[in-house]
Protein backbone atom coordinates (compact mmCIF):
# COMPACT_ATOMS: atom_id res chain seq x y z
CA UNK A 1 0.00 0.00 0.00
CA UNK A 2 1.33 3.56 -1.35
CA UNK A 3 2.39 5.50 1.80
CA UNK A 4 0.46 8.84 2.25
CA UNK A 5 0.27 11.50 4.74
CA UNK A 6 -2.76 10.61 6.08
CA UNK A 7 -3.07 13.33 9.32
CA UNK A 8 -2.73 16.10 6.90
CA UNK A 9 -5.39 14.25 4.67
CA UNK A 10 -7.88 13.49 7.91
CA UNK A 11 -6.97 17.39 8.23
CA UNK A 12 -9.53 18.14 5.40
CA UNK A 13 -12.83 16.37 6.95
CA UNK A 14 -11.52 18.20 10.42
CA UNK A 15 -10.37 15.54 12.22
CA UNK A 16 -6.47 15.50 13.90
CA UNK A 17 -6.38 11.88 14.68
CA UNK A 18 -4.11 9.72 13.01
CA UNK A 19 -5.37 6.78 10.50
CA UNK A 20 -4.21 3.46 10.07
CA UNK A 21 -5.19 0.30 7.44
CA UNK A 22 -8.49 -1.29 7.65
CA UNK A 23 -10.03 -4.33 5.90
CA UNK A 24 -8.77 -6.39 2.98
CA UNK A 25 -10.49 -5.09 -0.45
CA UNK A 26 -9.65 -5.91 -3.62
CA UNK A 27 -10.09 -2.13 -5.25
CA UNK A 28 -9.85 1.12 -2.58
CA UNK A 29 -7.22 1.33 -0.34
CA UNK A 30 -9.40 1.78 3.52
CA UNK A 31 -8.12 3.27 6.68
CA UNK A 32 -10.13 3.92 10.06
CA UNK A 33 -9.53 7.10 11.99
CA UNK A 34 -11.87 8.67 14.92
CA UNK A 35 -13.05 12.04 16.94
CA UNK A 36 -12.93 10.74 20.75
CA UNK A 37 -15.37 7.86 20.70
CA UNK A 38 -16.53 8.07 17.08
CA UNK A 39 -15.05 6.72 14.24
CA UNK A 40 -15.10 7.04 10.91
CA UNK A 41 -13.76 5.20 7.15
CA UNK A 42 -11.10 7.17 5.35
CA UNK A 43 -11.01 5.50 1.23
CA UNK A 44 -8.53 6.30 -1.15
CA UNK A 45 -10.44 6.16 -4.42
CA UNK A 46 -8.59 3.83 -6.98
CA UNK A 47 -9.42 6.51 -9.98
CA UNK A 48 -7.32 3.75 -12.27
CA UNK A 49 -10.41 2.26 -12.32
CA UNK A 50 -12.92 5.05 -11.29
CA UNK A 51 -11.94 7.42 -13.59
CA UNK A 52 -14.15 10.05 -12.51
CA UNK A 53 -14.50 10.23 -8.78
CA UNK A 54 -16.57 13.16 -8.49
CA UNK A 55 -18.84 11.15 -10.72
CA UNK A 56 -18.69 8.42 -8.08
CA UNK A 57 -19.22 10.62 -4.88
CA UNK A 58 -22.21 12.25 -6.88
CA UNK A 59 -23.80 8.60 -7.20
CA UNK A 60 -23.32 8.26 -3.64
CA UNK A 61 -24.37 11.43 -2.12
CA UNK A 62 -27.62 10.84 -4.57
CA UNK A 63 -28.62 7.71 -3.38
CA UNK A 64 -27.65 7.42 -0.03
CA UNK A 65 -29.59 10.88 0.62
CA UNK A 66 -32.56 9.10 -0.94
CA UNK A 67 -32.22 5.83 1.13
CA UNK A 68 -32.07 8.29 4.77
CA UNK A 69 -35.12 9.60 4.12
CA UNK A 70 -36.43 6.44 2.97
CA UNK A 71 -35.34 4.78 6.50
CA UNK A 72 -36.37 7.98 7.95
CA UNK A 73 -40.21 7.53 7.47
CA UNK A 74 -39.91 3.46 7.83
CA UNK A 75 -38.46 4.48 11.56
CA UNK A 76 -35.51 2.91 10.82
CA UNK A 77 -31.95 4.10 11.73
CA UNK A 78 -30.49 6.47 9.00
CA UNK A 79 -26.42 6.49 10.86
CA UNK A 80 -26.59 2.53 11.11
CA UNK A 81 -28.91 1.43 8.01
CA UNK A 82 -27.37 3.60 5.01
CA UNK A 83 -23.34 4.94 4.72
CA UNK A 84 -23.55 8.88 5.63
CA UNK A 85 -21.21 10.71 3.36
CA UNK A 86 -18.98 13.27 5.00
CA UNK A 87 -17.90 16.34 3.76
CA UNK A 88 -14.47 18.02 3.10
CA UNK A 89 -14.17 21.16 5.25
CA UNK A 90 -14.85 22.65 1.95
CA UNK A 91 -18.25 21.04 1.24
CA UNK A 92 -17.28 18.56 -0.82
CA UNK A 93 -18.02 15.03 -0.99
CA UNK A 94 -13.95 14.01 -1.49
CA UNK A 95 -10.71 15.98 -1.25
CA UNK A 96 -7.61 15.64 -4.08
CA UNK A 97 -4.53 15.88 -3.25
CA UNK A 98 -1.52 17.46 -4.28
CA UNK A 99 -0.68 14.21 -5.93
CA UNK A 100 -3.92 14.02 -7.62
CA UNK A 101 -5.27 11.11 -5.39
CA UNK A 102 -9.01 11.08 -4.45
CA UNK A 103 -9.73 10.80 -0.84
CA UNK A 104 -13.52 10.18 0.94
CA UNK A 105 -15.14 9.47 4.09
CA UNK A 106 -18.03 7.41 5.80
CA UNK A 107 -19.38 7.61 9.35
CA UNK A 108 -18.09 3.85 10.82
CA UNK A 109 -21.02 1.64 11.73
CA UNK A 110 -20.35 0.58 15.13
CA UNK A 111 -21.73 -2.93 16.33
CA UNK A 112 -21.72 -4.70 12.65
CA UNK A 113 -18.97 -6.30 10.73
CA UNK A 114 -18.53 -7.59 7.11
CA UNK A 115 -17.69 -11.45 7.14
CA UNK A 116 -15.62 -12.72 3.62
CA UNK A 117 -17.75 -16.07 3.59
CA UNK A 118 -21.08 -17.50 5.36
CA UNK A 119 -20.56 -18.52 8.48
CA UNK A 120 -24.32 -18.98 9.68
CA UNK A 121 -26.93 -19.58 6.81
CA UNK A 122 -29.13 -17.22 8.84
CA UNK A 123 -27.17 -14.50 8.25
CA UNK A 124 -27.21 -14.99 4.59
CA UNK A 125 -30.86 -15.26 4.45
CA UNK A 126 -30.40 -11.52 6.36
CA UNK A 127 -27.76 -10.08 3.96
CA UNK A 128 -30.26 -11.20 1.27
CA UNK A 129 -33.51 -9.69 2.53
CA UNK A 130 -30.89 -6.36 2.91
CA UNK A 131 -30.39 -6.32 -0.78
CA UNK A 132 -33.72 -6.89 -1.65
CA UNK A 133 -35.07 -3.94 0.83
CA UNK A 134 -31.73 -1.63 -0.50
CA UNK A 135 -33.57 -2.45 -4.07
CA UNK A 136 -37.04 -1.71 -3.05
CA UNK A 137 -35.97 1.61 -1.28
CA UNK A 138 -34.35 2.75 -4.49
CA UNK A 139 -37.39 1.73 -6.82
CA UNK A 140 -38.32 5.12 -7.36
CA UNK A 141 -35.42 6.71 -7.46
CA UNK A 142 -34.33 7.36 -11.55
CA UNK A 143 -32.06 5.50 -12.78
CA UNK A 144 -31.13 8.04 -15.82
CA UNK A 145 -30.14 9.95 -13.02
CA UNK A 146 -26.91 8.00 -12.19
CA UNK A 147 -23.55 8.15 -13.40
CA UNK A 148 -22.08 5.06 -15.15
CA UNK A 149 -19.09 4.76 -12.85
CA UNK A 150 -17.75 2.06 -14.82
CA UNK A 151 -18.94 1.69 -18.54
CA UNK A 152 -19.87 -1.66 -19.35
CA UNK A 153 -19.35 -3.13 -16.01
CA UNK A 154 -21.73 -6.16 -16.36
CA UNK A 155 -21.87 -6.06 -20.01
CA UNK A 156 -20.97 -9.81 -20.45
CA UNK A 157 -20.51 -9.67 -24.14
CA UNK A 158 -17.88 -7.13 -23.60
CA UNK A 159 -16.24 -9.44 -20.79
CA UNK A 160 -16.02 -12.25 -23.18
CA UNK A 161 -14.66 -10.15 -26.17
CA UNK A 162 -12.17 -8.75 -23.94
CA UNK A 163 -10.74 -11.91 -22.92
CA UNK A 164 -10.69 -12.90 -26.74
CA UNK A 165 -8.64 -9.94 -27.07
CA UNK A 166 -6.60 -11.39 -24.36
CA UNK A 167 -5.96 -14.59 -26.02
CA UNK A 168 -5.06 -13.06 -29.37
CA UNK A 169 -2.63 -10.47 -28.06
CA UNK A 170 -0.99 -13.02 -25.07
CA UNK A 171 0.95 -9.83 -24.19
CA UNK A 172 3.16 -12.08 -21.29
CA UNK A 173 2.95 -15.17 -22.72
CA UNK A 174 0.99 -16.63 -20.37
CA UNK A 175 -1.86 -18.69 -23.05
CA UNK A 176 0.32 -21.90 -23.58
CA UNK A 177 0.03 -22.69 -20.01
CA UNK A 178 -3.69 -22.24 -19.45
CA UNK A 179 -5.07 -23.96 -22.48
CA UNK A 180 -7.75 -25.79 -20.12
CA UNK A 181 -8.94 -22.47 -18.79
CA UNK A 182 -9.29 -20.85 -21.95
CA UNK A 183 -11.52 -23.83 -23.52
CA UNK A 184 -13.71 -23.56 -20.56
CA UNK A 185 -14.35 -19.96 -21.21
CA UNK A 186 -14.73 -20.42 -24.62
CA UNK A 187 -17.32 -23.48 -24.48
CA UNK A 188 -19.23 -21.02 -23.37
CA UNK A 189 -19.24 -18.29 -24.88
CA UNK A 190 -23.14 -18.28 -26.13
CA UNK A 191 -24.15 -17.65 -22.61
CA UNK A 192 -22.90 -14.15 -22.27
CA UNK A 193 -25.99 -12.96 -24.09
CA UNK A 194 -28.64 -14.01 -22.58
CA UNK A 195 -28.94 -11.48 -19.75
CA UNK A 196 -27.93 -8.94 -22.04
CA UNK A 197 -30.72 -10.16 -24.94
CA UNK A 198 -33.45 -10.17 -22.45
CA UNK A 199 -32.92 -6.31 -21.49
CA UNK A 200 -33.06 -5.37 -24.91
CA UNK A 201 -35.90 -6.81 -25.61
CA UNK A 202 -37.64 -4.63 -22.89
CA UNK A 203 -38.34 -7.71 -20.87
CA UNK A 204 -35.71 -7.26 -17.94
CA UNK A 205 -35.62 -3.60 -16.93
CA UNK A 206 -32.98 -1.06 -16.70
CA UNK A 207 -33.14 -0.35 -12.35
CA UNK A 208 -30.75 1.20 -10.01
CA UNK A 209 -28.60 -1.92 -8.91
CA UNK A 210 -25.77 -2.31 -6.68
CA UNK A 211 -24.02 -4.00 -9.13
CA UNK A 212 -21.41 -5.77 -6.46
CA UNK A 213 -23.22 -7.60 -4.20
CA UNK A 214 -20.30 -10.06 -2.61
CA UNK A 215 -21.78 -11.29 0.81
CA UNK A 216 -18.81 -8.82 2.91
CA UNK A 217 -20.34 -5.81 1.13
CA UNK A 218 -23.22 -5.99 3.57
CA UNK A 219 -22.61 -5.24 7.50
CA UNK A 220 -24.07 -7.81 9.64
CA UNK A 221 -25.35 -7.01 13.08
CA UNK A 222 -23.58 -8.43 15.91
CA UNK A 223 -26.43 -9.32 18.45
CA UNK A 224 -29.33 -9.60 15.69
CA UNK A 225 -27.14 -11.22 13.02
CA UNK A 226 -29.43 -9.12 10.62
CA UNK A 227 -28.22 -7.36 7.37
CA UNK A 228 -27.69 -3.98 8.48
CA UNK A 229 -26.36 -1.80 5.66
CA UNK A 230 -25.00 -2.44 2.42
CA UNK A 231 -22.18 -0.72 1.61
CA UNK A 232 -19.01 -0.47 -1.36
CA UNK A 233 -21.49 1.97 -3.42
CA UNK A 234 -18.89 2.67 -6.44
CA UNK A 235 -20.59 0.81 -8.35
CA UNK A 236 -24.36 1.51 -7.92
CA UNK A 237 -25.70 2.53 -11.10
CA UNK A 238 -28.33 1.44 -14.01
CA UNK A 239 -28.39 -1.93 -14.33
CA UNK A 240 -30.31 -4.97 -13.92
CA UNK A 241 -31.75 -7.03 -10.83
CA UNK A 242 -30.25 -10.08 -12.13
CA UNK A 243 -26.50 -9.05 -11.65
CA UNK A 244 -27.23 -8.24 -8.29
CA UNK A 245 -28.76 -11.48 -7.26
CA UNK A 246 -26.23 -13.25 -8.87
CA UNK A 247 -23.08 -12.27 -7.85
CA UNK A 248 -24.35 -12.62 -4.42
CA UNK A 249 -24.71 -15.94 -5.05
CA UNK A 250 -21.36 -16.22 -6.81
CA UNK A 251 -19.70 -14.43 -3.70
CA UNK A 252 -21.87 -16.24 -1.11
CA UNK A 253 -22.57 -19.68 -1.89
CA UNK A 254 -18.81 -20.75 -2.44
CA UNK A 255 -17.88 -23.57 -0.12
CA UNK A 256 -14.26 -21.78 -0.10
CA UNK A 257 -13.01 -18.61 -0.78
CA UNK A 258 -12.51 -16.92 -3.80
CA UNK A 259 -9.03 -17.85 -4.48
CA UNK A 260 -9.09 -21.19 -2.60
CA UNK A 261 -6.58 -23.30 -4.70
CA UNK A 262 -7.79 -26.61 -3.50
CA UNK A 263 -10.68 -26.89 -5.87
CA UNK A 264 -12.30 -30.15 -3.89
CA UNK A 265 -13.03 -26.98 -1.71
CA UNK A 266 -15.34 -25.74 -4.15
CA UNK A 267 -18.75 -25.87 -4.43
CA UNK A 268 -21.92 -24.25 -4.56
CA UNK A 269 -24.09 -24.53 -1.37
CA UNK A 270 -27.33 -25.42 -2.22
CA UNK A 271 -28.47 -24.55 1.10
CA UNK A 272 -27.24 -21.44 1.09
CA UNK A 273 -28.74 -20.67 -2.38
CA UNK A 274 -32.63 -21.42 -0.67
CA UNK A 275 -31.47 -19.18 2.19
CA UNK A 276 -30.38 -16.32 -0.27
CA UNK A 277 -33.07 -17.05 -2.38
CA UNK A 278 -35.85 -17.12 -0.21
CA UNK A 279 -35.20 -14.11 1.69
CA UNK A 280 -34.63 -11.91 -1.47
CA UNK A 281 -37.51 -12.88 -2.60
CA UNK A 282 -39.37 -12.09 0.36
CA UNK A 283 -38.72 -8.82 -0.50
CA UNK A 284 -38.80 -8.41 -4.13
CA UNK A 285 -41.35 -11.33 -5.38
CA UNK A 286 -44.05 -8.98 -6.59
CA UNK A 287 -42.01 -6.26 -8.25
CA UNK A 288 -40.33 -8.93 -10.23
CA UNK A 289 -41.13 -9.57 -14.10
CA UNK A 290 -41.64 -12.97 -15.48
CA UNK A 291 -38.22 -13.09 -18.00
CA UNK A 292 -36.63 -11.67 -14.50
CA UNK A 293 -37.51 -14.81 -12.38
CA UNK A 294 -37.03 -17.44 -15.34
CA UNK A 295 -33.34 -15.58 -15.67
CA UNK A 296 -33.17 -15.85 -11.46
CA UNK A 297 -30.76 -18.99 -10.99
CA UNK A 298 -29.14 -18.88 -14.42
CA UNK A 299 -27.54 -15.05 -13.57
CA UNK A 300 -25.77 -16.87 -10.39
CA UNK A 301 -23.97 -19.11 -12.52
CA UNK A 302 -23.31 -16.13 -15.47
CA UNK A 303 -22.06 -13.80 -12.92
CA UNK A 304 -19.68 -16.44 -11.52
CA UNK A 305 -18.83 -16.76 -14.96
CA UNK A 306 -18.46 -13.31 -15.64
CA UNK A 307 -16.20 -12.85 -12.73
CA UNK A 308 -13.62 -15.69 -13.67
CA UNK A 309 -13.20 -14.55 -17.40
CA UNK A 310 -12.47 -11.66 -15.84
CA UNK A 311 -9.76 -12.78 -13.63
CA UNK A 312 -8.70 -14.76 -16.76
CA UNK A 313 -8.65 -12.09 -19.03
CA UNK A 314 -6.23 -9.44 -15.89
CA UNK A 315 -4.26 -12.90 -15.33
CA UNK A 316 -3.72 -12.59 -19.23
CA UNK A 317 -2.77 -9.07 -19.81
CA UNK A 318 -0.73 -9.17 -16.68
CA UNK A 319 -1.91 -8.47 -13.26
CA UNK A 320 -3.29 -4.88 -14.15
CA UNK A 321 -6.71 -4.60 -12.58
CA UNK A 322 -7.32 -6.67 -9.48
CA UNK A 323 -4.93 -6.67 -6.28
CA UNK A 324 -2.68 -9.71 -6.17
CA UNK A 325 -0.78 -11.12 -3.71
CA UNK A 326 1.21 -13.94 -5.33
CA UNK A 327 2.39 -14.78 -8.97
CA UNK A 328 -0.69 -16.84 -10.18
CA UNK A 329 -3.18 -14.76 -7.80
CA UNK A 330 -5.88 -14.41 -10.51
CA UNK A 331 -5.07 -17.88 -12.46
CA UNK A 332 -6.22 -19.61 -8.63
CA UNK A 333 -8.86 -16.94 -8.86
CA UNK A 334 -9.99 -18.18 -12.43
CA UNK A 335 -10.01 -21.87 -11.62
CA UNK A 336 -11.65 -21.23 -8.33
CA UNK A 337 -14.63 -19.17 -10.63
CA UNK A 338 -14.74 -21.61 -13.49
CA UNK A 339 -15.20 -24.60 -10.90
CA UNK A 340 -18.04 -22.90 -9.26
CA UNK A 341 -19.57 -22.31 -12.77
CA UNK A 342 -19.01 -26.08 -13.16
CA UNK A 343 -20.77 -27.16 -10.08
CA UNK A 344 -23.84 -24.78 -10.99
CA UNK A 345 -24.19 -26.29 -14.23
CA UNK A 346 -24.85 -29.86 -12.31
CA UNK A 347 -26.81 -28.30 -9.90
CA UNK A 348 -29.18 -25.74 -12.01
CA UNK A 349 -32.46 -27.91 -12.28
CA UNK A 350 -32.67 -27.57 -8.24
CA UNK A 351 -31.41 -24.13 -8.39
CA UNK A 352 -34.35 -23.31 -10.60
CA UNK A 353 -37.00 -25.35 -8.29
CA UNK A 354 -35.82 -23.50 -5.66
CA UNK A 355 -36.80 -20.04 -7.27
CA UNK A 356 -40.18 -21.20 -8.22
CA UNK A 357 -40.64 -22.28 -4.38
CA UNK A 358 -40.24 -19.00 -3.34
CA UNK A 359 -41.75 -17.12 -6.16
Amino acid sequence: MKEYNLREIISKFNITDGATPYGDGHINDTYVTNIGSKRYILQRINHSIFKNPQQVMENIFNVTEHLRKKIVEGNGDPNRETLTVIKTLDDKFFYKTDEGDYFRMYKFIEGAKTYQMVEQPIHFYNAAKAFGRFQKLLADFPANQLFETIPNFHNTKMRFENLLIAIKEDKVGRCANVQAEIDFALKRGGDVSLILDAIEAGNVPVRVTHNDTKYNNIMIDDITGEGVCVIDLDTVMPGSLLYDYGDALRFGTNTAEEDEVDLENVNCDLNLFEHFTKGYLEELKDDLTEAELELLAFSAKLMTFECGIRFLTDYLNGDTYFKIHRPQHNLDRTRNQFKLVFDMEEKMEIMKEVVKKYA
